[in-house]
């Protein structure tokens, strides 16, 4: 009996195998991850939902070509992103009414809760105004942890590129953000 955990590389080469299981086990474990950076690319969550279905079944169909000796989570992150730019070219414009502000629940929020969502709110209004590139490189950066060269391979341009780009999403973020952002 086995006293550690299995790790990507191990399950990659199962699901390179054919194992289902072992494809499942290894794609939980990237789905939350996944799920943010559809939603940075998309700004939708329930596009980037479709986004991420959409590449866990791309990736299931390539598992044969991915190579077990390399991270599994930059080239399913990579699929994802392929995945949010396909449905962005696909989607047509939708129209959608805004809830009025008296069918909202009226019940009291705990105030940490509503300061949690004025800042997420605060940070997706942010985070739209930037540059597709560098949304994507900020939120791999800060948020998912990736260093600039796994960037760098993820979105197809050179490291340095991928520097400036979260140089430049982090300070257009600053500014927009104000002092909610620290610029006291």
């Amino acid at each position: 009996m086995r006293n550690y955990p299995v790790t990507d590389a191990e399950l990659a080469a199962q699901a390179c195998g054919g194992s289902s299981e072992a494809f499942g086990a290894l794609v939980e474990r990237h789905t939350q991850r996944a799920r943010r950076v559809a939603r940075a690319a998309l700004l939708d969550p329930h596009d980037a939902d479709d986004a991420v279905q959409d590449a866990l079944f791309s990736a299931w169909r390539a598992i044969g070509r991915f190579d077990p000796a390399r991270p599994f989570g930059p080239w399913f992150l990579k699929i994802v992103m392929n995945a949010a730019a396909d449905l962005r070219r696909r989607r047509k414009l939708r129209k959608t009414e805004e809830v009025p502000e008296s069918a909202a629940d009226t019940g009291s929020m705990p105030d940490r809760d509503t300061d949690r969502a004025l800042l997420r709110e605060a940070l997706d209004r942010a985070l739209a105004t930037l540059p597709e590139r560098r949304r994507m490189a900020l939120v791999l950066h800060d948020a998912e942890g990736y260093v600039h060269e796994e960037i760098a391979t993820m979105l197809g341009v050179p490291a340095g590129t991928v520097r400036s780009d979260v140089f430049h999403a982090r300070r257009a973020m600053r500014a927009a953000l104000g002092p909610m952002g620290g610029n006291d």
